[in-house]
């Protein structure tokens, strides 16, 4: 590389393989190309214009990766493809795959007991706290914070493990499905939901201290990549980033479902627009998940033994299923059901994942 010959498009070593692409744009200015990044994050690159070690322009490409989901899905029947759609936001399963689940439904005609309805809105929102605990630690070793990094994938353990008493499952769950959910709770999760949610209020102070109101940080954030209300609409913002630029929109409100409409929580916004605000939602939003939690378990324990699938998938149990069900509350799903047929005709699902709003659009010739 010391040896190394500037030519155009890039660098050649003295193997002659060329690395950091390159082309001079103007006197003194180079465009480069950063990336293309993992699939997992959208596949993006980005193209920056240096002058010198300064970068005086950068242009970030978000591309498309068709990751064969769609075309799956036409060949899976209506069951197999939920463990497929959880790997677009693994330490957010439910919430990415409830919405494909009401658009089934919808097609179904089915409803599910309002018993599923508080489990699946339950594990969504332990989901959303996990979702944001994981950004909040990518995010601090970003800025340079270690700390945050180690303290938020700490505390993202506690609600991982709560949703492993619930499900059976650490991160993927295929919880939801068709007509209710897969598992009741068990006797001790109650007091174990309540104490993580006790010990999460409690970090959010220490995060505080250490993070939000850290100087330092805020002045990386404070004021840093405004997007005004108007340019977040335009550009189709969803989820925390809206809501951080002054947008009142949640799907949980604006589209009630599953057992939202019974719970009482607020959506946070935040007019500044910049990273800061951003930043604030998310931490609001946990404390508005942690409330939902208290209410569904609440809820839960005051109506026990009702059933947590609809009478479709109950009918087409045998009796050794059915008492599998009644005793220890799991619902296994049966060949019969992994291969039913959905009646023909089109829906849409809508959900607030922890990254924003998520739809699928469902069509069945009958099959």
């Amino acid at each position: 590389m010391v040896e190394g010959v500037r030519v155009y498009g890039g660098w050649r070593d003295d193997l002659g393989l060329k690395i950091i692409p390159s082309k001079k744009v103007a006197k003194d200015l180079y465009e480069i190309y950063i990336g293309p990044q993992h699939p997992g994050s959208g596949h993006m690159r980005i193209t920056i214009r240096v002058d010198g070690d300064i970068i005086v322009e950068a242009d970030p490409d978000i591309g498309y990766v068709h990751r064969t989901m769609e075309k799956l899905g036409e060949i899976r029947g209506w069951i197999r493809p939920i463990p497929l759609f959880e790997r677009m936001a693994i330490h957010d399963a439910c919430n990415i795959t409830l919405p494909y689940v009401l658009a089934v439904e919808k097609l179904m005609g089915v409803e599910p007991p309002l018993r599923a309805k508080y489990l699946r809105t339950l594990l969504c929102e332990i989901n959303r706290i996990g979702a944001h605990l994981y950004g909040f630690a990518i995010f601090g070793v970003f800025l340079g914070h270690s700390t945050m990094y180690m303290w938020a994938m700490g505390d993202r353990e506690v609600f991982i493990e709560l949703a492993e008493a619930l499900t059976g499952a650490r991160l993927t769950h295929s919880y939801p499905i068709p007509g209710g959910a897969r598992r009741d709770i068990p006797a001790d999760f109650p007091d174990m939901a309540r104490r993580a949610v006790k010990y999460l209020r409690r970090r959010l102070d220490e995060y505080a201290k250490i993070f939000l109101n850290n100087p330092v940080i805020r002045s990386r954030l404070e004021g840093v990549g405004v997007i005004p209300k108007r340019a977040a609409a335009e550009m189709g913002l969803v989820g925390p980033n809206a809501r951080g630029s002054g947008i009142d929109y949640d799907v949980r409100l604006v589209h009630p479902y599953d057992a939202y409409p019974e719970l009482d929580f607020e959506v946070p916004v935040f007019e500044e627009g910049d990273a800061l605000a951003r930043t604030y939602v998310r931490v609001e939003e946990i404390k508005q998940s942690l409330r939902i939690i208290e209410q569904a378990v609440e809820w839960l324990e005051k109506h026990p033994r009702e059933p947590i699938v609809d009478k479709y998938l109950y009918g087409k149990y045998p009796p050794l299923h059915k008492k599998v069900l009644e005793s220890e509350g799991r619902a296994k799903l049966l060949p019969t059901v992994a291969a039913m047929k959905v009646p023909a005709g089109r829906a849409i699902g809508r959900a607030e994942t922890g990254r924003g709003e998520t739809v699928y659009y469902v069509e069945s010739d009958g099959g």
